[in-house]
């Protein structure tokens, strides 16, 4: 199973340990086009702050960011499952999973990312600010510049078992998989249900979407879940507590649809 995950636009400090060995990323087929992107944020970053700041949709309060960006060959990395924080990573909790869990994330996470293109939880980075949604002055959109690369490197991660995609709409637009792929493919979308004058209403409320797909990712984790379609998610879900309503592709060659439907948010 490949669980694709978005990544945590706050991220936790750099370590003080060794800096970014870019060779020592997953997904090596990735290299060439993450030393494009690589180069470029730190040249901008170091040249021009005004400029780097509105490149990258950066507040005055976020301006300390860009030189974070421009010491990112020197800064010290740290475990990407460490690096990104907030609302989908506090759910997951990495941290507090037993050690067979833990194995099961490093094999299985791939964590999207404007600068990385995709890392495993595993992989050392330091910490940056660069969405999938900026667009550099040479490079152009990072979600146009990532895609050709991530077709040849992402069907090779996924191999011949289910993914599982819960990224959000910037960073499912660097890859969207395929044929035969995208049939064992399924992305989830957290409803949240609440009666109104008698009425079932059903909304998306972003916080809790996040909540709820970083729960479903461990609560997998933990029970060692081994699902080999989508199909077989939507019981492994079910017998794990999560209600959930599947709408399986009109023809081949397209992912599943699950809705994951919530009646409390927390």
């Amino acid at each position: 199973m490949l669980v694709l995950l978005p990544p945590s636009e706050g991220k936790a400090a750099s370590g003080r340990g060794a800096p970014l060995k870019p060779e020592s990323l997953s997904l090596p087929g990735l290299a060439e086009a993450r030393a494009a992107v690589l180069d470029e944020l730190v040249e901008l970053c170091a040249a021009d702050e005004a400029k780097a700041a509105q490149v990258l949709g950066l507040s005055e309060g976020l301006r300390g960011e860009v030189a974070k960006n421009a010491a990112l060959r020197t800064a010290g990395a740290r475990p990407a499952g460490e690096v990104y924080t907030g609302v989908l990573y506090d759910a997951l909790g990495l941290a507090t999973l037993d050690p067979a869990a833990r194995r099961r994330a490093r094999a299985s996470l791939l964590v999207f990312s404007g600068l990385w293109g995709a890392v495993r939880v595993g992989d050392r980075i330091p910490s940056y600010r660069c969405s999938m949604g900026v667009k550099l002055p040479g490079l152009g959109a990072l979600g146009a510049h990532w895609r050709k690369p991530m077709e040849a490197a992402l069907p090779e991660a996924a191999g011949g078992g289910l993914v599982l995609d819960l990224r959000s709409s910037a960073y499912a637009a660097a890859w969207k998989p395929k044929g035969e792929v995208a049939g064992r493919t399924a992305t989830v979308r957290v409803l949240h249900s609440q009666l109104v004058d008698g009425v079932e209403k059903r909304s998306v409320v972003s916080h809790f979407n996040k909540a709820t797909k970083g729960r479903i990712v461990r609560d997998l984790l933990v029970a060692g879940a081994r699902p080999k379609g989508p199909g077989q998610l939507v019981e492994v879900l079910r017998d794990l507590g999560h209600t959930v309503e599947a709408e399986s592709p009109a023809r081949a060659g397209r992912p599943w649809a699950l809705d994951v439907v919530v009646t409390e948010i927390h």
